[in-house]
């Protein structure tokens, strides 16, 4: 069967597969990928599979089940640490803008997304009001912001990660959290109060 599938046999790659995907899924299961699910881990074990199917040599002294086991682990064990390498932290440890963070309540804590103005409109005098909110949001920016936090501010619009700003201002990146949600909650405490007003 593995010579035939060898050869380029669906058949016989099929039977492979149906034959070791109970293995496939028993292994992916012992191991987390970062930014993935255990789908994907399936899929990277099945990559295993296809790739002792493609390099096993009957010739050795091993059993295809001792080298396809082999080549699932490595293929699965591959992938996790491939996720977690640092060129992926952005996709794996993203914060989003419609979040809430961690213990937030609805009502106390909006999100970035719920504080951060919309879209420009063109209505002549929605953009006088714009003109005038985005002065008077400056103005507070620039009043009500700690230093810390207005660099952190400027570094995350800029469009940095956490872990770079931390760098820049030799800070952990426990601290750059903690600056940007004082940023988030003055300037929602600051556009309420426009709003109330």
């Amino acid at each position: 069967m593995i010579a035939l599938a060898k050869q380029g046999s669906a058949d016989a790659y099929d039977r492979l597969v149906r034959r070791y995907y109970g293995f496939v899924r028993l292994k992916a299961s012992s191991y987390f990928l970062a930014g993935g699910d255990a789908d994907d881990l399936i899929q990277e074990g099945l990559v295993g599979l296809y790739k002792a199917v493609r390099d096993y040599r009957p010739d050795r002294e091993s059993s295809f089940r001792n080298f396809a086991e082999l080549c699932i682990t490595r293929q699965i064990i591959t992938a996790v640490k491939t996720a977690t390498r640092n060129k992926h932290a952005p996709l794996n440890q993203y914060v989003s803008f419609s979040s809430r963070a961690a213990g937030a309540s609805a009502e106390l804590e909006p999100t970035l997304d719920e504080v951060l103005p919309g879209s420009p409109a063109y209505d002549p005098v929605n953009q006088v009001i714009s003109s005038e909110e985005l002065r008077a949001l400056v103005a507070c920016i620039s009043t009500a912001l700690s230093e810390l936090e207005s660099r952190v501010l400027a570094l995350y619009l800029d469009g940095h990660p956490y872990e770079e700003i931390g760098r820049r201002l030799r800070c952990d990146c426990k601290t750059v959290d903690n600056a940007l949600q004082r940023v988030k909650r003055k300037v929602g405490q600051h556009l309420q109060q426009r709003t109330a007003a």
